[in-house]
């Protein structure tokens, strides 16, 4: 009789003794990558520099930086780099990384090697269609409809494996996914898992300084989920009185 009331006590108490496991902390250096000398440098200025108001301290570096470079908690990779010259090992590096490069998708095990089937851009457009209103990255927008760019600019997309999760599509073409993110440990393309968070934003290489309110709010709550802040962006608030107009 005392093994059977002692037991079940003693299974209640390690129970009870077992920890949960560690969220991870929240990152707040990032190295921004992206072609020191070109045409849209000015562009990432205003990126970094809107970043860098974030309450992140951001080290900007040339696209050929190697990650064992880079001291960072994590990495932001421009699309004014030439995919051809970042370095391949950022495919396994260990630190979250958001790009909005789709060149480098593929290479990055985000997605499928095939340009403007498995990745690409588009010419003109200015709405996404949000699918996944719930999560983080959507910002607390409503689902369907996000005008994300003052007016019609090029957009990034991608069609990542199956472990993504996808946020948002060009609107009126659900194949081409326009933001998504993997979990670290998620399974990504060519059955490579994730070495950390890994996120996809449809900005191209001018069009950061064209976001419009819900466009800033989707890019913001990109960037804070892919290095685990779980406030809201304050930019998300504005946007989120701002509305959509339809197409």
């Amino acid at each position: 009789m005392k093994i059977s009331v002692v037991f079940p006590l003693a299974l209640g108490l390690l129970t009870i003794a077992t920890p949960r496991p560690a969220q991870a902390a929240a990152l707040k250096s990032i190295a921004y990558l992206c072609k020191l000398e070109g045409p849209n440098r000015a562009v990432d200025d205003a990126a970094i520099a809107h970043i860098t108001s974030l309450g992140y301290s951001v080290h900007t570096l040339g696209e050929a930086a190697r990650p064992e470079e880079v001291k960072e908690d994590m990495v932001v990779l421009s699309s004014t780099v030439s995919g051809k010259n970042v370095s391949p090992a950022w495919r396994i590096a260990p630190k979250p990384l958001l790009t909005w490069e789709n060149d480098s998708l593929d290479d990055l095990a985000m997605t499928g090697k095939r340009h403007d089937v498995d990745f690409g851009e588009t010419e003109k457009e200015r709405y996404l269609w949000l699918v996944n209103a719930p999560h983080p990255m959507s910002g607390g927008l409503p689902p369907g409809i996000a005008n994300v760019y003052a007016k019609q600019n090029p957009m990034s997309w991608g069609k990542p494996g199956l472990g993504a999760t996808i946020i948002a599509t060009v609107y009126g073409q659900p194949e081409k996914a326009a933001i998504f993110g993997y979990e670290k440990g998620a399974t990504m393309d060519y059955e490579s898992l994730a070495p950390a968070r890994r996120t996809m934003v449809f900005l191209d290489n001018a069009t950061f300084t064209a976001l419009s309110p819900q466009g800033l709010c989707l890019f913001d709550s990109a960037l804070l989920w892919t290095g685990y802040r779980i406030e809201q962006a304050a930019s998300c608030v504005i946007s989120q009185n701002s509305g959509a107009r339809h197409p």
